[in-house]
């Protein structure tokens, strides 16, 4: 029997190398881009990834060329369901296409795709496959079940020809991936402590006194947990790398005075117990084992320069309210050449994260950042025997003071104020970490990100070390602490003005030779935690009244400075004195030494105190008196700074007037 011309036709196209070349490049394609979606994220995936999207861009000429070339063959015939489901495979393919080519890029130009077109891409991936299993699978099978098979063998053996030169082409396409799989070559990561490492705490507890630990309970290189200035040098990231740059999260490390301290604390305590302050101030050299009897340098390159990593923050997977920074760290798996210098690889790893960002997302973003009990790791502290070697005593302890103050009301969002609300305030943003579907008062697409300058209250060290932004910096944090700066997403539960307002009590009038009574109320309005908070042995918040009659000569004063930079005595100071087993007091921040507090002076949230003042007005010619009270703060006494840097140095802290109230009170005789 002679074979018809349809099927001499198809024995032809069955043949034809351009129909081979689009089906292997169509089933690589289809097959990589499943495992990318099915699969888990792993070096193979990104390589797959890379290929996918050459092949993509490769496909789309002799897929173009095929598919008119197909039309025009076909166009007349019948319409059957073969050529329903090829209409349909034509249009599933060409969204596949254009979808594939706008998601390439959006990510070789972007900052990160759209996830609608990324699902638009998925959809028309299964469409694809569901239209082109029945225009070709059943083609084929009725061929093979017709009654007149033999005068069929040309189009058949066309058909076998075209099943094995597919999948050559898509085998070839394979071999590839795992030469170049084979090829490369990942940064080698040494997550082993040192030979000689100290294991003064035992075997099991390799970074005590610091209850900061590691999911493997080792190692971990530090350069798998630097880079930070990556975040921002591929486009993605730079507004949060900006202000991270300068915030204590980056500087934590680099501090000057955190440096002075832990290298009087290895002098004196032994190197080990330096780790205690490692888990919060200098992770990335703790877990790289850099803290250690044996080495001079307590704080290692990556350690000094980025201090809380954004690796470092977004890494830990478990917190406990027990402090001191008692979290567990990650040791994400990174990206092709993420831990590369720079060059073609960072193009590659840029690349690879925005069209393949799943693992990016959920390595490092977690729901968990959003609680207090996130902060609590670090921000609670404690000493116990181990640094002491006396007993447990309680510092800083700013979660407690948030969990037990008026701001916290547990199940309703609409009272409650967290950390984050208040040091992280939302600023407008084009960070593809913008919007965030899980805060009860934001939406996906609200167009801002989390400040990561965490503004508090050092107004000292940014200038002092010169980082970048260091003045902006400065100028906000004092703001902050005046009220200036408005966040307009808790407005309706926090109250406008200073974080700490005063008030002057005084007498409507006075006499001359009489004695006045001024006092002043200091109220704890805004913060969350104690005011001040932090090392209290350190800072120092005081109230400054000074008194001039109507010539401006001066007729009392108290919380002046001197020239030298110390506050006047007997004035009223916000403070702990914290003594050693011997009741000398602690001045150098030397906690290993510290076993108890004999005064202490702060004001718990909402809470308020007052300072009494009196002098006797002088009998000569005043008429009115001028009274002004300010709330001084400064980071770090005068006394500490001679101590870690010279009294010649000519360093001081600045200080702020958080806030400040005066009063004119006239004065008759008779």
């Amino acid at each position: 029997m002679e074979l018809s011309i349809d099927h001499i036709t198809a024995a032809r196209e069955w043949r034809q190398k351009l129909l081979y070349t689009v089906a292997g490049l169509l089933l690589f394609e289809t097959l990589t881009g499943l495992s990318n979606y099915l699969l888990p994220f792993s070096v193979s995936n990104q390589v797959m990834v890379l290929l996918h999207t050459l092949g993509g861009l490769v496909f789309l000429v002799p897929f173009g060329w095929y598919q008119v070339r197909h039309w025009l063959l076909y166009r007349s015939k019948m319409m059957t369901h073969v050529k329903l489901t090829g209409y349909f495979s034509m249009a599933a393919t060409l969204v596949v296409l254009v979808s594939g080519v706008w998601l390439t890029a959006q990510a070789l130009f972007g900052t990160r795709i759209s996830y609608l077109w990324d699902t638009v891409h998925l959809v028309a991936t299964f469409a694809l496959i569901i239209a082109l299993a029945p225009h070709i699978g059943l083609l084929i099978y009725r061929n093979h079940l017709a009654k007149k098979r033999e005068a069929l063998q040309p189009v058949i053996a066309g058909e076998k020809k075209f099943g094995l030169n597919t999948v050559l082409i898509a085998g070839g396409l394979f071999l590839l991936t795992g030469l170049l799989l084979y090829a490369y070559q990942p940064a080698r990561l040494n997550n082993d402590l040192p030979d000689d490492y100290s294991y003064l705490y035992g075997q099991d507890r390799p970074f005590a006194p610091s209850l900061a630990t590691t999911t493997t309970g080792g190692a971990f290189d530090a350069q798998s947990l630097g880079g930070s200035e990556s975040c921002g040098t591929a486009g993605c990231h730079e507004e949060i790398v900006k202000e991270w740059q300068v915030s204590a999260h980056r500087y934590s490390a680099m501090d000057p005075a955190f440096q002075a301290v832990q290298k009087t604390m290895g002098q004196q305590n032994g190197p080990e117990s330096t780790r205690y302050c490692g888990g919060c101030h200098d992770p990335i050299s703790l877990f790289s084992g850099t803290k250690n009897i044996f080495r001079e340098d307590l704080t290692g390159l990556t350690g000094y320069q980025e201090g809380v990593s954004c690796i470092v923050c977004h890494a830990i997977k478990e917190t406990d309210v027990k402090g001191n920074a008692n979290y567990v760290l990650s040791q994400p798996q990174r990206y092709m050449f993420e831990l590369a210098n720079g060059g073609n690889g960072r193009l590659v790893r840029d690349f690879l994260i925005r069209a393949y960002p799943e693992h990016h997302v959920e390595s490092l973003s977690h729901r968990m950042f959003k609680s207090p009990e996130f902060c609590a790791a670090c921000h609670k502290q404690f000493i116990d025997k181990e640094i002491n070697n006396v007993g447990w005593v309680q510092l800083q302890n700013q979660y407690d003071n948030w969990r037990k103050s008026r701001w916290n009301h547990p199940g309703d969002p609409n009272k409650t104020i967290e950390c984050r609300e208040c040091h992280m305030p939302l600023l407008d943003s084009a960070d593809p970490a913008s919007g965030d579907p899980m805060d009860y008062n934001r939406s996906p697409h609200d167009g801002k990100h989390r400040s990561h300058r965490f503004l508090a209250a050092n107004q000292f060290v940014p200038e002092l070390l010169d980082l970048p932004d260091a003045k902006e910096h400065t100028r906000l944090t004092e703001e902050w602490l005046q009220g200036k700066i408005d966040i307009p997403e808790i407005a309706e539960k926090w109250k406008a003005g200073p974080a700490v307002p005063i008030q002057l009590l005084a007498p409507a009038e006075a006499r001359p030779g009489g004695k006045l009574s001024l006092a002043v109320n200091i109220l704890n309005n805004k913060p969350g935690h104690d005011f001040p908070t932090g090392p209290m042995d350190i800072i120092q918040a005081w109230v400054q009244i000074v008194v001039t009659d109507q010539d401006g000569h001066q007729l009392f004063a108290s919380g002046t400075v001197d020239d030298r930079h110390f506050i006047q005595p007997g004035s009223f100071i916000f403070k702990a004195e914290a003594v050693d087993q011997e009741g000398n007091l602690i001045d150098r921040h030397n906690l290993w030494e510290l076993v108890g507090v004999r005064y202490s002076r702060a004001l718990f949230p909402g809470f308020s105190d007052r300072a009494d003042y009196s002098f006797r007005i002088p009998s000569r010619s005043v008429t009115e008196i001028h009274v002004e009270a300010r709330l001084l703060y400064r980071k770090i006494e005068q006394n500490l700074i001679n101590f870690l840097f010279g009294e010649d140095s000519g360093v001081t802290a600045p200080v702020t007037v958080i806030s400040r109230d005066q009063v004119t009170i006239p004065v008759h005789a008779g």
